[in-house]
């Protein structure tokens, strides 16, 4: 097949050569690589006539060619590279030559910058107009590259995450603001849909559902508004604003979550919900006063994402039967602890979904109610009209109930209603702030709960956190640093060598080598004799005689596991803070 002659600048690869592509027929050239008959084509073309489609999608989508073949026999025909962008090492600064909207437009990347001449991955290679179009905006000789298409668009998502269109809507705000804020004036028009803060907030919850986010922070500093998202438990910054659309954003938000916009002086706390696509997010927004204005986090809560079971929590099996024994007693405490954002609700739904049955009554107490669960009768506390935990919770124990989950033990009253209720015949299931499970008895002790109390109700303890999983796509061999050598010497007694793997950072995982979470976990079962310690109120006892029963069962083991099985980093582990003094016992 003949070829214009490419052009002579570049010094890249035969395979790279850059060069306007031959005017071909996608068709033609999948016959002609024998990836589809001249039936098929016949067929497809006949189906566009009726549909308008272009041929490649209508392939895909019959079934008769996936993507990754179709960009595969461009690259062939063509003579021209195929990358995969999943494993891609992007670079943002490369990437960026290209603005998000003509990247978009044209459905193209920039991967390389090879000096005179710069690789660009289309997911059309045979797009002559698009190749003219990018020659002319980059102002440099480009190389065309093949790439399957969505790929490409998932690609778009994690390299621009609409940093151009936030960065965009925050100067738009900007300048409507002009030089001073008429906040009288922006209350009355709060409502318009197409004002830029209503179109900023939009676009950064779109992103931040995008990328998982679980928080977003608005945070005002001296030298300008920082806005940053909360991604598997690491902030990342999203923009860098003026500082003076920090006030219209905190008004607007205030707004929706039905707060009051004059007190600017107090924190306040609210929720709302928004919709985006084909999802509803709950919001729970808190208010901050600062040197430099109000700093707003928002707390986000998928409504449309499905409830986990017990089984797949990453609950190790031993420790999951033992759960699930305690699960089936009539009456107790049973608490799950760790810090905020550690997946301790999530654990409790999936232990209130194994147990609903027809024949017992559940009732949860929660501020706010975070999953749906049908049969359940659920209440979400308000402060506002002093219905709070503890009020709640003596209204529903005349509600005859078998099983109470309590969202959060906050103050000595909830924490004493619940173990009453527990030492009565109820199965009480909540949650509680604290480092590992050895040390709950004595946090519901420094609370001011009798010891009596927490030695007869208590049942179990687990405590977790949640720790990045290694991506998939880029996880490799890892040489331990000292510091992460020296923790392995400390938990592996007997020498054995721990292969180790870390993710090197690719387009899948946004640069990080993490995709995704999982929970680790210890279980404290309290028996006779520590029953016994705790009521004589003796740490170092109860301490020394928990860490000997949960000996090799706890989270840092359960992480050292992880670690051995090439499924989270050393780096993690350290990052989590999973000493080794607490499990040496």
């Amino acid at each position: 097949m003949n070829m214009e002659a490419p052009t002579p600048a570049p010094t890249s690869p035969p395979a790279a050569a850059p060069g306007r592509p031959e005017k071909l027929r996608l068709g033609d050239v999948l016959v002609q690589q024998r990836l589809i008959s001249q039936e098929q084509l016949q067929q497809t073309l006949e189906l566009q006539r009726q549909t308008g489609k272009k041929v490649g999608r209508l392939l895909i989508e019959s079934g008769v060619i996936t993507e990754e073949l179709l960009a595969n026999g461009l690259a062939r025909q063509l003579r021209i590279p195929f990358v995969n962008l999943k494993t891609f090492p992007f670079r943002a600064e490369v990437v960026k030559l290209l603005p998000e909207s003509a990247a978009r437009r044209f459905r193209a990347l920039v991967l390389e910058d090879k000096g005179a001449t710069l690789l660009v991955a289309l997911a059309d290679p045979l797009d002559l107009f698009a190749f003219d179009e990018l020659t002319r905006l980059l102002k440099r000789t480009i190389a065309i590259a093949a790439v399957p298409e969505s790929q490409l668009a998932l690609a778009f998502d994690r390299l621009y995450r609409r940093t151009e269109e936030i960065s965009g809507l925050a100067r738009a705000l900007e300048k409507d603001l002009g030089d001073t804020v008429d906040f009288g004036e922006l209350t009355a028009t709060a409502g318009a849909e197409g004002a830029p803060v209503v179109r900023l907030l939009q676009s950064l919850f779109e992103d931040a559902m995008q990328v998982g986010a679980s928080d977003v922070h608005i945070e005002p500093q001296e030298a300008g508004l920082q806005i940053r998202v909360r991604v598997d438990g690491v902030l990342q910054t999203q923009t860098q604003a003026d500082k003076r659309i920090g006030a219209p954003l905190a008004q607007r938000l205030k707004l929706m979550a039905g707060l009051d916009i004059s007190e600017k002086r107090l924190p306040q706390d609210g929720r709302f919900s928004v919709r985006l696509k084909d999802h509803t997010i709950d919001v729970r927004l808190s208010t901050l006063p600062t040197n430099y204005g109000e700093s707003a986090v928002m707390r986000l809560l998928n409504q449309g994402a499905g409830m986990k079971r017990l089984d797949n929590i990453g609950m190790p099996a031993p420790m999951l039967k033992r759960f699930r024994e305690v699960l089936g007693r009539s009456s107790g405490l049973v608490l799950v602890t760790g810090p905020t954002g550690s997946g301790k609700t999530t654990t409790l739904y999936a232990a209130l979904a194994e147990i609903n049955a027809a024949e017992l009554k559940v009732i949860t107490v929660e501020d706010p109610v975070e999953y749906r669960l049908p049969g359940l009768t659920q209440v979400q506390v308000n402060d506002k009209i002093e219905l709070t935990f503890a009020r709640v919770l003596r209204a529903c124990l005349r509600q005859d109930p078998d099983v109470i989950l309590v969202g959060e033990m906050r103050d000595a009253e909830t924490a004493e209603i619940g173990l009453r209720a527990a030492i009565t015949g109820h199965l009480v299931l909540s949650t509680l702030h604290t480092r590992d499970a050895t040390s709950t008895p004595f946090r519901l002790l420094d609370m001011g709960v009798p010891p009596f109390m927490v030695a007869t109700s208590l049942q179990a303890v687990i405590a977790q956190r949640l720790v990045r999983l290694n991506c998939v796509e880029c996880n490799e061999p890892h040489e331990p640093s000292p510091q992460e050598q020296s923790w392995l010497t400390a938990m592996v007694s007997d020498g054995t060598a721990v292969p180790a793997k870390r993710g090197r950072g690719c387009s899948s995982c946004n640069g990080t080598g993490y995709s995704g979470r999982q929970g680790v976990y210890e279980l404290l079962e309290m028996d006779a004799v520590l029953t016994q310690a705790a009521s004589r109120s003796d740490p170092g006892a109860f301490m020394k005689l928990a860490r000997e029963r949960m000996q090799g069962h706890t989270m840092a083991f359960h992480v050292l596991d992880l670690v051995r099985q090439g499924r989270t980093s050393l780096a993690e582990a350290l990052r989590i803070g999973f000493d080794v003094d607490e499990d040496e016992g």
